[in-house]
Formats: C-alpha cells, sequence, structure tokens
C-alpha cells in the first residue's frame, strides 16, 4: 500500500479510502490510484482485512453432486448473488449424503472462518440434520429443508409437479405416468405427492410410480418399459435428463411423441426446446433462489441470529411440442 501511494503522489489513507470506495477521494486522486494499483500490480490482501475489521466476508456453501443440472445451477445462482456483494464463496461437496458428511462439511468451512453457510443438500438423510447445527452459525437451506427450525428458500416442487400433471390432464389424458427420483431425494418425494395428489383431485388412476436416479440412462430403462404398455398416453417425468432417455426409449419402440404419448420433464435445462420433439417442462429459477437465499442468510449475519423463515418460488410450466391434445 505504501508503494502504491508513493507512485500516486498520495498518503496511505487515502489509498485505504479508494480501496474502500469512500465518497471522501476526488475523482482525479481516485484514478492516479488505481492507476498506481494496476501498474504495480497490487491486490489489497483479504486475509489482512478480515484481522482488521473482524469479517471475512466470505459464505459456505455445502451442496453435493454439483453435476446434476439443479444443484449446479443453484450454486451458480448463490456465487453470482455473493460476488454482487463482494462476498467470496467458499464450496465443500459432500462425499455421500449423511450425517457425518454434513457436519463435517460445516466444521471445515467454520475453520476457515465463513460467516454464514448455506447447504444445497436436499437429500432427506441430510436435511434432517440441520436443526442439530449449532444455532451459533448463521445457516439457510436450499432448494430443501425441514419443517421447522432452519430458514428455507425452496422452489414449490409440489406445485410445479402438480402443474404437470394438470396439463396433461386438460389435453384428455386418462391419467399420467410417473418416472420419479430417488426416494431419498426431498424434492422427488414432494414431485410425487404433487403429481399423485392432482390425479386424486381429479378422479383419476394412479399408475404404480417408476423410481430413476436424474439420469437419461434410468429415463431410458423406464422408457422402455412404458413404451411396451398400450395404455400409456402421457408421462410425467421427475427431471429433463431422465425425459430426455425415455423419449429416444419411445422413439425406438415406435411411439410418436406427442401423437401417442405426451411428455412433460422438470427443469427447463438449456437442452430442452433442442429435444426432438422440444419438450414442455416445468422452469425453476436458480438465479432467484440463490439470490433470495443469500440474501436470508445475509440477513441472519448481520442480525446475529437465526430467522424462522420459509421462502417459496413458484415454478412455471413451459408448453412445447412434446405434449399435445388426444386426438
Amino acid at each position: 500500500m505504501m508503494d502504491v501511494a508513493r507512485l500516486a503522489g498520495v498518503s496511505h489513507q487515502t489509498v485505504s479510502r479508494v480501496l474502500n470506495e469512500s465518497e471522501r477521494v476526488a475523482a482525479d486522486t481516485r484514478e492516479r490510484v488505481l492507476a498506481a494499483m494496476r501498474e504495480l500490480d497490487y491486490q489489497p490482501s483479504s486475509v489482512a482485512r478480515a484481522l482488521k475489521t473482524g469479517r471475512s466476508r466470505t459464505i459456505g456453501v455445502v451442496s453435493f453432486d454439483t453435476t446434476l443440472y439443479g444443484p449446479a445451477s443453484t450454486l451458480f445462482g448463490i456465487e453470482r448473488a455473493a460476488h454482487e456483494a463482494d462476498y467470496f464463496t467458499s464450496v465443500v461437496s459432500l462425499p455421500r449424503a449423511d450425517r457425518e458428511s454434513l457436519l463435517m462439511a460445516v466444521e471445515r468451512l467454520r475453520r476457515q472462518g465463513v460467516e454464514g453457510v448455506l447447504t444445497v443438500a436436499p437429500q432427506i438423510a441430510t436435511i434432517s440434520e440441520l436443526p442439530h447445527i449449532s444455532r451459533g452459525v448463521p445457516l439457510v437451506a436450499v432448494e430443501g429443508g425441514p419443517d421447522e427450525g432452519v430458514p428455507i428458500v425452496v422452489i414449490d416442487q409440489f406445485a410445479g409437479a402438480a402443474a404437470a400433471t394438470r396439463h396433461l390432464l386438460e389435453l384428455g389424458h386418462a391419467t399420467a405416468f410417473h418416472v420419479a427420483g430417488p426416494r431419498d431425494w426431498q424434492e422427488a418425494e414432494l414431485r410425487l405427492a404433487g403429481w399423485r395428489d392432482t390425479l386424486r383431485e381429479a378422479g383419476a388412476a394412479a399408475p404404480e410410480p417408476l423410481f430413476g436416479d436424474w439420469t437419461p440412462e434410468s429415463g431410458y430403462a423406464h422408457g422402455r418399459e412404458l413404451a411396451r404398455m398400450a395404455d400409456v398416453t402421457a408421462v410425467f417425468v421427475a427431471n429433463d435428463q431422465m425425459a430426455l432417455g425415455l423419449l429416444r426409449a419411445l422413439h425406438e419402440a415406435g411411439r410418436r411423441v406427442p401423437a401417442d404419448v405426451s411428455v412433460v420433464g422438470f427443469d427447463s435445462i438449456p437442452e430442452a426446446p433442442f429435444f426432438t420433439p422440444p419438450l414442455t417442462t416445468i422452469r425453476q429459477d436458480f438465479i432467484e433462489m440463490g439470490r433470495r437465499s443469500f440474501e436470508l442468510l445475509l440477513r441472519q449475519i448481520e442480525g446475529g441470529e437465526r430467522l424462522d423463515v420459509r421462502i417459496l418460488i413458484e415454478p412455471e410450466l413451459v408448453v412445447a411440442a412434446s405434449t399435445a391434445r388426444v386426438a
């Protein structure tokens, strides 16, 4: 900092004010300081700032399987919101969705000096442990969480599944089959419940659900099974990747989409409009979820207490060419 001050012809206090974006610095002086910083390739030390202020301006994120579109997109939304607020993000990925892995991840982040923790691990095993994390740790559960004890920001999975199922029923289908996600994911369970309750309210029979693992391979395997069933005219699939596999299985079996079978996915991945045919799906606003979860965590960091808040974000049905009215 002293080197920057000498080159710019100012005091080190002035350099400090520029770094802290103080309004008490004239525009031409600010530009001289910034030019000197660029010339010297000066980077302020975040460690020194943390020691001086007692604030690391770093949040921790505990996640699981960020190769999946949903968790990866949620993490991107969180990082974007944190960056805009001049916060750093430290991410720990869980090797397993269990109590020990979750608690070790949180403890690792606390040793790094994070000011709060966001969890993007919506498996039932990890969710049940969240209320046991020390209340001294600002915490927000994202994508899934317990009914109480922890602030939560989630997309309304039940409502999204209900909208997908209603869409198929309104097209004249007698019922909709369901390829569900893994049983240990809260999101999969809520989508399953939304599908089943909507069929029940409509007086339609609920076929036995088929359980996949979010991958196109599992969608393909269940698609081959469904393709052999003549009474299958509509399928709600719990995510777009499994829907992709199902579409291929139906095509190979000579079952036309949507002339013979209508298909609805979930997530609205960027590739969905380029499926054959383009996929009707449920859009989740992961950027908004990331922004609101970070804002909720920041309120707790600044307020010094854990909040009892549950934020639901509404999903959106995106109608494309994979669904059609029954002929």
